[in-house]
């Protein structure tokens, strides 16, 4: 199937790693020019060699999310870089699990205000786009009370309000947007990696109760997010796509 991606633009954050890594190699197997930010330079310069051998527009740059206007920066450098934005990504969380001060200050600089400037940034440019999408990553958490909840889940249920807000106040511009919520997704680095090191008993007790009986792959993450941002999902605003393998059971 032919997403009609080919030659659009697309901005990813926390792009060189984990699921955020996935998107972008979707959306370059796809055509589209990709920009992506992280904090580490290093890995930012890796990923962004790695897009180009794809044969696409690439850019990158090392940034803090919670600074504004470095996010800025990276968003309007990004379309000199490119030649303009179809499609913003906002993939960066502080998985920051709890309920204390300092989670709640991390959660809400980091999964909610990055998102909240980014989009405010980039929407100059959307507007310009004869396709322009949005996606949000949310997560289960926000979509069902589990051990998450607290700061890290209660902030990823913003974003889910967020997105479909912003679908209905953007959809006259012709901008879409979604939101996608992951459930347990395994990968390189990640935060269940860390749990199976740390904390096999949560780690053998959540894949238990997968009906699966696996964890999804940044990868399956990734096929949601590209299909969910491109022309081939021109109909598709204000969703929320939850990836789990049918972990959750709300309807």
């Amino acid at each position: 199937m032919d997403l009609g991606l080919k030659g659009k633009r697309a901005l990813v954050t926390g792009g060189t790693k984990g699921i955020g890594r996935a998107i972008a190699e979707t959306f370059a197997d796809e055509g589209a020019g990709v920009s992506v930010c992280a904090r580490n330079h290093g890995d930012v310069e890796t990923t962004v060699a790695a897009l180009k051998k794809k044969g696409v527009r690439a850019f990158g740059r090392a940034v803090d999310v919670t600074d504004a206007s470095g996010l800025q920066a990276w968003i309007e450098a990004s379309a000199r870089s490119l030649g303009g934005v179809d499609v913003l990504v906002c993939n960066v969380s502080a998985l920051a699990v709890g309920d204390s001060p300092e989670t709640w200050a991390k959660s809400f600089a980091t999964d909610m205000m990055h998102t909240v400037n980014a989009v405010a940034a980039a929407l100059p440019f959307l507007e310009k786009s004869d396709g322009a999408s949005i996606v949000l990553i949310s997560s289960v958490s926000g979509f069902e009370v589990d051990f998450a909840a607290g700061s890290y889940g209660a902030t990823k249920a913003a974003l889910i309000h967020y997105a479909k807000g912003l679908s209905r106040k953007l959809v006259e511009q012709g901008i879409r947007v979604n939101c996608v919520s992951p459930g347990n997704t395994y990968f390189e680095g990640g935060i269940w990696q860390n749990i199976e090191k740390n904390m096999p008993e949560l780690f053998a007790s959540t894949l238990k109760v997968n009906p699966t009986h696996k964890f999804g792959t940044a990868q399956e993450v990734a096929n949601g997010v590209v299909f969910l941002a491109s022309p081939a999902a021109s109909r598709i605003s204000g969703a929320n796509l939850v990836i789990d393998g049918a972990l959750t059971v709300a309807v």
